[in-house]
């Protein structure tokens, strides 16, 4: 197959903790052609899309050794059509970019890409969760969207917990996430002020019910074609009410529970419509706080701690839609020619 993976720059990944790296040198291994592709070097020709694309110079062996395997990685960057590659990952860090979207509308029908454009545009930004039919809020936390302070105001005023989490819309990797205490008056006045200002029509943020227990952390759970595949603990830091490895959590092994079990399977159906083949789900004490649909991580850390290789099962699922994809097109052509020669 060719794989290309539109990603953030090379030269800034990590190669010791980074998902996507695994996924890169998974499908090396197994013979796949790989391209790497910044959003930004995408372009129309002879009106097909077409990407800067730098492939990757397959080697006879691949290290094991990610750090090695990453120094040892060669480029060559080529003009190449989009609709050539078999599976497109899209694994930028949010906010998504728009514009790239719109260019690979046009190569949907040809290609396999993960996670869908459609579904990437319903779920890139923290209302998705809201589209989850849950009126009793049993998995889902109460939570409000909105650009208006007053609103927002009475919001936090009329709320029976003595706290709320407030945090910006596209935020990621636990950044803007704060505590507001319902007794701090003159703060979320600032606050809010803070976070809704910036564009001209203001910004929208979140105010969510806060769960109890959340010092204790969240489980960070990946989910492939619908299904939990792997799952770990995110320890916030001594300081700190966010969990997020960035924001400097901390990792622990960790087995799903019965409710966190019971989330995956209400809301995997949706997902797998919506084409959310491989996402990644924030979960606190039974409640589900984000749906990570761009570029989610953990394989590193689940990896680790359950001596398996995510990467491998990913891999594995790409290969076989691919595969269906290619049986059906030759199936149909067949079809066609004992029709034409009827």
């Amino acid at each position: 197959m060719n794989i290309c993976f539109i990603i953030d720059p090379w030269e800034e990944i990590n190669p010791e903790e980074d998902s996507t790296i695994r996924l890169i040198h998974e499908s090396l291994v197994r013979g796949h052609t790989v391209g790497l592709l910044y959003h930004f070097n995408l372009t129309i020709r002879k009106s097909n899309t077409y990407g800067f694309v730098r492939m990757i110079k397959k080697q006879e062996k691949y290290s094991t050794n990610f750090s090695t395997f990453y120094k040892k990685v060669e480029l060559n960057k080529q003009l190449l059509p989009i609709s050539g590659f078999d599976v497109v990952f899209v694994r930028t860090d949010p906010p998504i970019d728009p514009i790239m979207l719109n260019f690979l509308d046009s190569v949907k029908d040809d290609t396999f890409i993960v996670n869908d454009i459609d579904g990437l545009r319903k779920a890139n930004n923290k209302l998705y969760p809201a589209s989850f039919e849950d009126p009793k809020n049993e998995i889902i936390p109460v939570t409000h969207v909105s650009k208006s302070k007053n609103y927002l105001k009475e919001v936090i005023k009329n709320s029976k917990k003595d706290k709320m989490i407030l945090k910006p819309l596209d935020g990621f990797g636990g950044s803007g996430v704060i505590v507001l205490e319902k007794n701090a008056t003159q703060n979320i006045n600032s606050l809010l002020d803070f976070y809704i200002s910036g564009k001209r029509d203001g910004n929208y943020v979140i105010v969510q019910e806060f769960i109890e227990g959340a010092e204790e952390g969240d489980t960070r759970v990946l989910v492939l074609n619908g299904e939990p595949i792997g799952a770990y603990k995110r320890i916030p830091a001594a300081d700190d009410i966010r969990s997020n490895i960035k924001a400097g959590g901390s990792a622990q092994k960790h087995v799903l529970t019965a409710k966190e079990k019971f989330i995956c399977k209400k809301i995997g159906p949706k997902l797998v419509s919506d084409g959310l083949y491989f996402v990644g789900l924030d979960i606190i004490k039974g409640k589900l706080i984000e749906i990570n649909v761009v570029s989610p991580g953990g394989i590193t850390r689940i990896n680790k701690f359950n001596r398996t290789k995510i990467q491998s099962r990913v891999i594995d699922f790409v290969e076989n839609v691919v595969a269906h994809k290619e049986t059906a097109i030759d199936r149909k052509r067949d079809h066609k020619k004992l029709i034409a020669d009827a």
